[in-house]
C-alpha cells in the first residue's frame, strides 16, 4: 500500500491529511511536499490528520518531528487529530505527545488554533 497526501490550507493553517502507510518508502516524498507547502503557502500552524493512516514506522516519526521543528521556528504550533490506535501507540512510545498536542477531530484542532471551522 502507498501513502496519499492531501495538503490544503485554511487561513494560516496547513492541513496535512495522510492515508495509507507512512514508511521509509514514502517518507521522503511526504517531507518534500510538506516543506514546499510550508514555504509557498505562508502558513503558521499545521494540523496533521491521521484518521486514514493505517501504518507508520520510525522514518514517519522523523518526518513529523522535522516538520514540527520547522513550524516552531515559524512561531507556530502543530496539532495531531483523528489518530488511529496503532499510530497513537507509536506516538505515545516515542514521546511525541509531550511536544505535539492531540485533538479529537480536525474541527476541534482548528478551533484550538483560533480558526473557525
Amino acid at each position: 500500500m502507498s501513502l496519499t497526501v492531501k495538503l490544503t490550507t485554511k487561513e494560516n493553517v496547513l492541513l496535512v491529511r495522510l492515508s495509507g502507510e507512512l514508511d521509509h518508502h514514502t517518507a521522503e516524498n511526504l517531507k518534500n511536499q510538506w516543506q514546499t507547502a510550508l514555504r509557498e503557502k505562508k502558513v503558521k500552524h499545521v494540523i496533521l490528520n491521521l484518521e486514514q493512516l493505517s501504518f507508520m514506522d520510525s522514518s514517519g516519526l522523523g518526518v513529523i518531528l522535522g516538520r514540527y521543528k520547522e513550524v516552531m521556528q515559524l512561531g507556530g504550533e502543530m496539532v495531531v487529530c483523528s489518530i488511529s490506535p496503532a499510530v497513537k501507540r507509536l506516538f505515545d512510545m516515542s514521546g511525541l505527545f509531550k511536544i505535539i498536542r492531540l485533538e479529537e477531530s480536525e474541527k476541534f484542532a482548528l478551533i484550538s488554533l483560533g480558526v473557525a471551522s
